[in-house]
């Protein structure tokens, strides 16, 4: 981004009042998570290390939140907590008011690893919920199937899948149990760009049409200004809210947008957030020894 844009760019905090009417609505509705006072502690050779402190905030039904923040900040081990799969030291998840103890239909998860059974067809992997929750219907995993577009690979297995592809699928098998809240870890992070873009848009096209809220992690600025209705942002050691972000882009996004003055405040903020200035002063540098002549200076070829 170049100076004369950041000079040019609104504040992030402005919103059209299509966008406030928009926010106003969303937050009359049913608040799905509530998390309260979140903290978690490891043990380690050095002590104590507090990955995650005093974290708070609420999503509301069908509200579309991503969480950012540095590397190290606690954005897996928060949606591991959220998801059942890790206890926290003190603290409330409360899910639909009821509080969070470990894992349960109620609750979806994608995560960044391709997780489907490789043993089991695309229906199969879908079916497997289905079964475990002793609704194994084949007709209405087919409708799941149907609806990330992969009719046509019902019968295959996931080494014949593009990466792209298993994520569709394992998207359809979290969905499949109809959870109240689907959490997202990092879901498109090992796609390459092309297909991590065409995933977005699935995501944005299925949420659009599914009573589902979802809470999304990336490490990706632009994904998640794309995606987001709301962006909590985290900062590290230990993972604190730093500052919840009401994305003032309207709905519905459209690839388009990603340029527009709106988008780039937006991310202008995060970047500002997550590296502040002055930052690069305090990291650590490479020790570089030289291993070309002295006058072999690739800047001066160019």
């Amino acid at each position: 981004m170049t100076a004369m844009q950041k000079m040019l760019l609104p504040n992030y905090l402005d919103q059209s009042d299509a966008v406030a009417d928009r926010f106003k609505r969303l937050k009359q509705r049913p608040v799905i998570l509530d998390v309260q006072n979140l903290n978690k502690e490891f043990n380690s050779a050095q002590g104590k290390v507090t990955a995650l402190s005093n974290i708070s905030f609420q999503t509301h039904r069908r509200e579309f939140v991503c969480v950012i923040g540095p590397s190290g900040c606690g954005k897996s081990t928060l949606v591991r907590i959220l998801a059942g799969l890790e206890s926290k030291t003190s603290g409330k998840v409360l899910l639909d008011g009821k509080e969070v103890n470990g894992p349960g239909p109620d609750r979806g998860m994608v995560f960044q690893g391709y997780t489907l059974f490789p043993w089991l067809t695309v229906k199969k992997n879908v079916m497997f919920g289905l079964e475990m929750a002793r609704r194994g219907n084949e007709s209405e995993a087919l409708q799941w199937i149907d609806l990330v577009g992969l009719s046509k690979f019902a019968d295959s297995y996931p080494h014949q899948l593009s990466g792209g592809m298993k994520q569709r699928v394992a998207i359809a098998r979290a969905l499949a149990n109809q959870p109240r809240i689907l959490l997202m870890d990092e879901p498109f992070g090992a796609l390459d760009a092309q297909t991590r873009a065409k995933m977005q848009s699935y995501l944005m096209e299925i949420w659009k049409n599914i009573d589902v809220t979802i809470v999304f992690i990336t490490h990706d600025l632009d994904e998640a200004v794309f995606l987001a209705d709301r962006i909590l942002v985290l900062k590290a050691h230990p993972g604190e809210v730093q500052e919840l972000i009401e994305v003032p882009v309207p709905q519905p996004r459209s690839a388009e947008q990603c340029l527009g003055p709106e988008f780039l405040a937006t991310k202008r903020r995060l970047e500002e957030l997550i590296h502040p200035p002055g930052e690069e002063a305090n990291e650590d540098h490479l020790n570089m020894v030289r291993m070309v002549p002295v006058n072999d200076e690739v800047g001066s070829v160019f």
